[in-house]
């Protein structure tokens, strides 16, 4: 700034900054989105965790159901906004008329690409944070790859599709994974999963702590965790 250099390459304030600011924002505000249901994602998984590491299964199932619910808001928001800028999104950037049409064909599908995009990702979100991380890659390496490539191959290369098909297909593998993900997470035991937390994060007696307890008093001796397992089970 005590140089001046930057005098070569800004004019200064101006009225040209408060234009072009629809274009910007129609970029920006998806992009912000997009990285938010990523952050959000995390901020399910931790919460999910915390209240099973808690003992608190159903408060971890109502932050489950919370999550899920917001994410479903927020794909169809995402897939109300695809529908309303399909005609002009690409002409902010070319004006091939081909190209126009193609992504007004297509956008309709990113966004309901998108409704199964929220609640799948924030799904994986729920296992990772039930210590099910692995599940969670398994359900989606098995949609992505044996249910939406095949489809999108079969439907862009065999069915006349075209470029539409690839979509489609990418379609189908987010319907199949958030379908997978919902069925998983419905049949969750939040119970057993409240156990799970604490035998992962080693809070429960071994034999040694066993032997320990031996030389305390009956009327001084605490009840036992493996004991309280056992009568939740029973």
């Amino acid at each position: 700034m005590l140089s001046g250099v930057h005098k070569k390459t800004w004019g200064g304030i101006s009225l040209e900054c408060l234009r072009g600011w629809k274009s910007l924002l129609n970029l920006a505000i998806p992009s912000c989105i997009s990285v938010c249901l990523e952050w959000w994602c995390f901020g399910v998984s931790t919460r999910v965790g915390n209240e099973l590491g808690a003992n608190n299964p159903q408060k971890a199932k109502l932050a489950a159901i919370i999550g899920l619910c917001l994410s479903f808001g927020l794909g169809f928001s995402a897939l109300f906004f695809a529908i309303m800028v399909r005609k002009v999104w690409a002409s902010m950037f070319t004006e091939d008329a081909e190209i126009i049409a193609l992504t007004s064909m297509v956008l309709p599908i990113i966004g309901l690409c998108e409704l199964g995009n929220c609640p799948q990702t924030t799904g994986c979100g729920v296992l990772r944070g039930t210590a099910r991380p692995k599940m969670g890659a398994n359900i989606n390496l098995g949609c992505f790859y044996l249910v939406g490539m095949p489809v999108a191959i079969w439907l862009s290369f065999y069915a006349g599709f075209d470029f539409k098909g690839l979509w489609l297909g990418l379609l189908a593998a987010q319907g199949s994974c958030v379908a997978t993900m919902l069925l998983v997470l419905t049949r969750t035991d939040w119970e057993r999963q409240a156990l799970r937390a604490k035998e992962l994060t080693g809070n429960v007696n071994t034999a040694d702590d066993i032997e320990e307890d031996d030389t305390i008093p009956d009327d001084k001796r605490q009840p036992s965790t493996s004991s309280n397992h056992n009568d939740l089970l029973a």
